[in-house]
């Protein structure tokens, strides 16, 4: 396991990785670092919190839109879509989980 030290925003965050993803690692933050630089004057964001947030959700649009197309715009309709309980409960895993990191990162963000 490996630690990156990486600067978005003008913050830096330790970013814990797999052996020889470094480069990786830092290569996705300048890209996200380039994004937020991009988008946060936009958003008349009040914070860096709050930058971030936007920009994510910018991003995760930016991803679905490219996935739909991925598909042929075959998009699903989720009127019909059909999950066991158990997909349902690894769902659920995963957002608790997704916002537990959220969490750390707001936090380390010390009220910003």
């Amino acid at each position: 396991m490996s630690e990156v030290n990486v600067t978005i925003h003008g913050n830096q965050y330790n970013i814990a990785c797999d052996a020889g993803q470094e480069q990786r690692v830092h290569d996705l933050a300048n890209f996200v670092n380039a994004r937020v630089s991009e988008i946060a004057p936009a958003g008349s964001g009040v914070n860096d919190k709050h930058a971030l947030v936007l920009t994510s959700i910018v991003m995760a649009d930016e991803l679905f839109d490219s996935r739909d197309a991925a598909t042929n715009g075959n998009k699903i309709d989720p009127n019909t879509l059909q999950i066991t309980q158990e997909d349902e409960g690894q769902i659920v895993d995963a957002i608790d989980h997704m916002k537990a990191r959220i969490d750390k990162i707001a936090g380390g963000l010390g009220g910003v």
